[in-house]
């Protein structure tokens, strides 16, 4: 039975699954890396670790299923959208990448957006910092002589796939992320390009996420025990093969990912931009597809930071967060810690805890996260029906969604239903199997893609709802009183 890999290049760890033809889950595995952070706002990681740990991950699965690995006829990628893989005419990398959670270019952002505003309604929302096209202008500045040995501009995934297929390619919805591609089009920007210093010889070829990109390099093949013409799959930004591993391609579908980062996303039968609304208006994996979606960057990384802060593990602290739970905490957090972007693209933005005293327990602390992240996610919601989104039922994928805890606050505070999928913490590494499912097998993706078995579904309590009101409008009133401070305190960077 022919079987397909899944392969997602994450910001915390690669992940990797195989499926069968039927897309029962045979093996998966996953390796961490790291994030270095050389100055304040900056965030890198080196091309080479993740090809490593690709390979790593390779040879766990082929450990585990030998018989499974073997007949494995597609590949598909999925990966941390935004970043800048920079490489020379040897396509080499030139300098760590720069990733999507990275600051520095905030100033290249703002100049982006006002000097050429009428660019953001084509390319689906204004200029971030976080973006690809922005980090470009800053290189330009401030590493000169890199940028002009740059010959190859690859996404992080598109680095995976140079190395295992030798072609220079990304899908529609990776390229979406970068401010370079025209979005109603399916096309990159000669403009966009050019006001970066940039051309289209220096950028991929484009494909859907759904059709063949190339064949695995025969030594490859060859060395990982696979047969000959094992197809590699256009594949997505992780955002886009979340939602094609949940069924969300279908006009309306949404679903929330609570991974490292945030996201809040929306299905669009056609493209519509919503720039003033700090909406991502961007294409989708498969063909005649876009979607809304509003973008945090502090996540599930936030609970992370704060076991590693407390020197407690993640289920413990849940579990006592749980067993004291009373409604509401009366501690605040911002969970800013590396800025943000939908509803305040602002970059100067950083975590906070408010109303200490004496009393507060560790417990009081997890609370404040836990809702800090939620409050984040009903400013995206709010944003996204700002941009026209209706909104009635909503999935939640990633590795926050394992806790029924943290999804019955996020409920509460959304004031909508919740419905976890069996599975659906496997999100972006699933759909990128799916997308080797749909390019090898030339299927329709309305066959491939439909919605996994339901876990639970979480109604939201009418009394919490009510309760949490005012603290989301608390919430929101400490970060517009802060937001004068942040920037002060960021008045030294770069």
């Amino acid at each position: 039975m022919p079987t397909y890999l899944g392969v997602d290049i994450g910001t915390s760890a690669i992940k990797a699954v195989i499926v069968n033809e039927t897309q029962a889950v045979l093996a998966e595995a996953h390796m961490p890396l790291d994030i270095s952070r050389r100055q304040e706002s900056w965030s890198e990681q080196d091309p080479e670790a993740w090809w490593v740990a690709v390979q790593g991950v390779a040879a766990e699965l082929r450990s585990q299923v030998p018989e499974v690995w073997s007949q494995i006829e597609g590949i598909g990628l999925s990966g941390q959208m935004h970043g800048a893989v920079l490489l020379d005419s040897q396509d080499r990398p030139l300098r760590p990448a720069i990733l999507w959670n990275d600051g520095r270019s905030f100033r290249e952002a703002e100049q982006l957006g006002a000097k050429y505003p009428h660019l953001s309604e084509a390319l689906g929302v204004i200029p971030m910092p976080g973006f690809t096209a922005p980090k470009l202008l800053w290189l330009a500045r401030h590493e000169r002589q890199i940028f002009e040995a740059v010959r190859t501009v690859l996404l992080p995934k598109d680095y995976i796939r140079l190395k295992l297929s030798g072609d220079r390619i990304t899908d529609m919805s990776d390229a979406a992320g970068t401010w370079w591609l025209d979005e109603a089009a399916r096309d990159w920007s000669d403009e966009a390009l050019s006001v970066t210093g940039l051309d289209r010889r220096q950028m991929p070829l484009l494909v859907e996420g759904s059709q063949p990109s190339g064949t695995l390099r025969s030594d490859f093949a060859k060395a990982w025990g696979l047969r000959s013409n094992v197809v590699v799959a256009g594949g997505a930004g992780d955002a886009a093969a979340g939602a094609v591993g949940l069924g969300a391609i279908q006009e309306g579908s949404a679903f929330i990912s609570l991974g490292t980062s945030g996201q809040f996303f929306t299905t669009t039968e056609t493209f519509r931009p919503a720039p003033e609304a700090l909406i991502h208006a961007f294409c989708h994996a498969v063909p005649q597809r876009w979607f809304q979606m509003a973008a945090m960057l502090n996540g599930a990384s936030c609970l992370a930071w704060l076991s590693g802060l407390l020197k407690t593990e993640i289920d413990v602290l849940l579990r006592e967060a749980e067993a004291h739970y009373q409604g509401p905490a009366q501690t605040l957090f911002l969970p800013y810690l590396t800025g943000e972007r939908t509803p305040h693209n602002d970059p100067h933005a950083r975590g906070v805890f408010f109303n200490l005293s004496p009393e507060t327990t560790p417990s009081d602390l997890t609370l404040a996260v836990l809702e800090g992240v939620a409050f984040s996610f009903a400013d995206a919601k709010d944003c996204l029906v700002q941009a026209g989104a209706h909104l009635t039922e909503v999935g939640i994928i990633g590795g926050g969604s394992r806790s029924i805890f943290w999804t019955k606050i996020l409920s509460n505070i959304l004031d909508l239903p919740l419905l976890r999928f069996r599975g659906g913490d496997k999100g972006p590494a699933f759909g990128a199997a799916r997308l080797a499912i749909l390019a090898t097998a030339q299927a329709s993706p309305d066959i491939i893609c439909g919605a996994p078995p339901v876990l639970d579904r979480i109604e939201p309590d009418p009394n919490l709802v009510e309760r949490y009101r005012p603290r989301i409008e608390a919430f929101r009133r400490l970060y517009g009183s802060l937001k004068p401070e942040f920037s002060m305190a960021a008045g030294g960077d770069n």
